[in-house]
């Protein structure tokens, strides 16, 4: 399967699409309004991967605070704290890689409201 990613990540203006679920891997597009953040968060066993197409903002990792903007790639490993917030004007769009996967197949959420209920 090949997929016209950063496109289909542009175009997205859902706070989380899941696009791809294997055994291993999943591919999810993001989109984090104005002012908007994923939400701190750890995840036990999963590394993640954040490759950045549209917008800018600020990325934590740890304890360390670094500015992203389109063309970048955050690396999150397993059992560390992170979060994304967007300190641009309009967008920060983004796919990300969860190994193994972290989302249900399938699962699309509107805005973090609808993901944080879903949680």
């Amino acid at each position: 399967m090949t997929l016209p990613v950063v496109m289909l990540a542009r175009e997205n203006d859902e706070f989380r699409k899941v696009l791809w679920t294997g055994d291993n891997i999943q591919l999810v597009l993001m989109a984090i309004p104005e002012g908007g953040e994923i939400g701190g968060e750890v995840h036990e066993g999963h590394d993640q991967l954040l490759y950045f197409v549209a917008g800018s903002g600020v990325a934590k990792i740890g304890d360390v605070e670094t500015k992203i903007a389109d063309g970048d790639v955050s690396i999150v490993p397993s059992g560390k704290f992170h979060n994304f917030r967007n300190t641009g004007s309009g967008m920060l769009k983004l796919f990300t890689t969860y190994s193994p996967p972290e989302h249900e197949p399938g699962t699309e959420h509107e805005t973090k409201a609808e993901a944080d209920a879903d949680e």
